[in-house]
């Protein structure tokens, strides 16, 4: 196995993939449970802090029972930021492939160009947000494996 693109040593997690393929794909190898979101306005990409895992990570989370990635991609990101996109308004970037505890999983990776926007309003998971250009100090951890990722993601826009 090759090295991992990004390792969240204190959980012991890996970002060991990011695969670029059509939306359609079936991924049969590992389950699919959530979406993320890199929502990006020019060189800032827009992370929220979680109340739970005490982190700035990627706005998104588990897909419901009859959702689609990409419709649960468009509702995290309302409820955790505020902000509304169609489904259209997200672009697929790919597939993250992660070890979690040492086992499997995958998650769908959308992204977008955003303006940020006044009115965010801290809820029981997410405390706040801001758009972050990778050299600031933000107060409490950054998850290295959602940054890479959003960077991945980035690569789709500019191209």
């Amino acid at each position: 196995m090759s090295e991992p693109l990004a390792v969240d040593e204190a959980a012991g997690n890996a970002l060991v993939a990011f695969h670029r393929v059509l939306e359609d794909v079936r991924l049969d190898d590992a389950p699919l449970p959530s979406s993320l979101v890199a929502l990006w306005c020019g060189d800032r990409l827009l992370l929220v802090f979680d109340r739970f895992r005490g982190q700035w990570e990627l706005p998104g989370g588990r897909i419901d029972p009859g959702e689609t990635p990409r419709e649960a991609a468009v509702r995290e990101l309302r409820e955790e930021t505020g902000h509304e996109v169609t489904d259209s308004g997200l672009a697929f970037a790919g597939y993250a492939e992660f070890l979690l505890g040492g086992r499997a999983e995958y998650s769908a990776i959308y992204t977008a160009q955003a303006a940020p926007r006044d009115g965010f309003i801290p809820n029981d998971e997410i405390a706040d947000l801001t758009w972050w250009d990778g050299r600031e100090s933000l107060p409490g951890k950054v998850q290295i494996i959602d940054v890479t990722l959003g960077r991945l993601a980035a690569r789709l826009l500019s191209a």
